[in-house]
């Protein structure tokens, strides 16, 4: 495996800023591929789909080479990949569509871990049909998810299982396929997010036992676009469509409006950026993604051991969790310190990072608005050894 963080740095012109960017769980910063990509997509002529002149064709190609990405990263059939703006967009579309034939003593499980993407769609949609909404909760002291309660949340009413595949939060990656076996003995659909893991982890729908997948490309430096990517195809033309067109197909049921075809060519430079990661890679570009990203897990693992033993050590802090399987995203607090106050002093030293006012999932439920928020980092590709020390020295100033 040969990833080279040095050479990664040099991709991405936002880093002559000199600033120390940890602040990755919000979306990492941009290589030069992506932006070319996208500005040569806006100077060339595009036009709507539909039509046999070549700015047409042009448009459709874009169109099918972004499915195309999206099916490579997750292990899945471009027939299956809708597209737009965010995950988080895709997925009220997603709950909306399978609300509408929800009923009164059916149930959803949502989880204390995920983002709000992906449990406020579901609980809005349960809200409209009186669907009951079960929580799988986080263990206080690891911020594990234990799979072995969806044994006892999912039941033959339970028509939709959405649970993470990464924390953004705290880096927790939960068992989905133990999750997801349980809500496929009951019949339930399983509905992954997978926007904080796709930068770091090699991702396989099958793999995870999901039927569908939501990713942002923007979390590994790409445009703002999302996909959802089903497992099957055809239940998208069992779904009710949002679509423009009365006669829309497949993906394109999910799909509101024209697309933003310059992103859309940013997304595929995205996409083959990360099969780019370990210049050993080759073959077709699923099989570069998952070299590429076992690189990427191996080299982030050994950064987020330094910073974590780092910020141990010192004794005015406490780090949020600690499971077994993490990608590099995590939480602290600083002991008398609001986190606001602690983000302010690491800015003033150049380092990136934000305050989360613990209100939100599993912040709310350990508590930390109470002591002040939490401080939220998170590694990027292009993270590299002496910025991880930049921080811990900074945060050990605050003492």
């Amino acid at each position: 495996m040969a990833f080279d963080v040095a050479a990664v740095r040099g991709l991405f012109p936002a880093l002559g800023d000199g600033w120390v960017h940890l602040d990755a769980p919000a979306g990492m910063q941009v290589p030069e591929q992506v932006a070319t990509a996208a500005s040569t997509a806006l100077r060339a002529p595009v036009s709507g789909p539909g039509g046999i002149f070549p700015a047409s064709q042009r448009a459709e190609a874009i169109v099918e080479a972004a499915r195309r990405a999206f099916a490579d990263l997750i292990g899945a059939n471009p027939a299956g990949v809708v597209l737009g703006p965010n995950s988080a967009v895709l997925l009220q579309r997603l709950a909306d569509a399978l609300g509408d034939g929800w009923m009164i003593g059916d149930d959803v499980v949502v989880s204390r871990l995920d983002h709000p993407a992906n449990v406020a769609p579901w609980q809005r949609a349960a809200q409209r049909s009186g669907t009951t909404v079960r929580w799988a909760e986080v263990d206080i002291e690891t911020c594990e998810l234990p799979t072995w309660q969806y044994q006892e949340l999912v039941t033959p009413r339970t028509k939709v299982v959405a649970i993470t595949a990464a924390s953004g939060a705290v880096g927790t990656r939960p068992d989905v396929r133990q999750a997801a076996d349980a809500a496929a003995e009951q019949g339930a659909l399983v509905v992954v997010d997978a926007s904080a893991a796709a930068p770091f982890v090699p991702l396989d729908i099958t793999a995870m036992g999901a039927d569908v997948v939501a990713v942002n490309a923007s979390a590994w430096g790409g445009p703002p676009v999302g996909a959802l990517v089903f497992k099957n195809p055809a239940m998208l033309d069992q779904l009710p469509s949002v679509a423009l067109e009365p006669g829309a197909r497949g993906p394109e049921r999910l799909e509101l409006g024209p697309h933003a075809h310059p992103l859309l060519a940013g997304l595929v430079a995205s996409v083959d950026y990360l099969a780019e990661l370990d210049d050993s890679a080759v073959g077709p570009r699923r099989e570069r993604l998952l070299t590429s990203l076992g690189s990427v897990k191996s080299y982030q693992a050994g950064l987020l051991a330094n910073l974590t033993n780092g910020l141990r050590k010192l004794r005015h802090v406490m780090v949020i969790g600690d499971a077994m399987r993490r990608v590099p995203s995590m939480a602290f607090t600083v002991n008398g310190v609001k986190a606001e106050d602690a983000v302010e002093h690491l800015a003033e030293r150049g380092v990136c990072a934000f305050a989360d006012p613990g209100t939100h999932g599993v912040f709310a439920v350990l508590g930390v608005g109470e002591v002040g928020g939490a401080v939220r980092v998170g590694l990027a590709h292009y993270t590299n050894a002496s910025e991880v020390d930049q921080l811990v020295r900074a945060v050990a100033e605050l003492s």
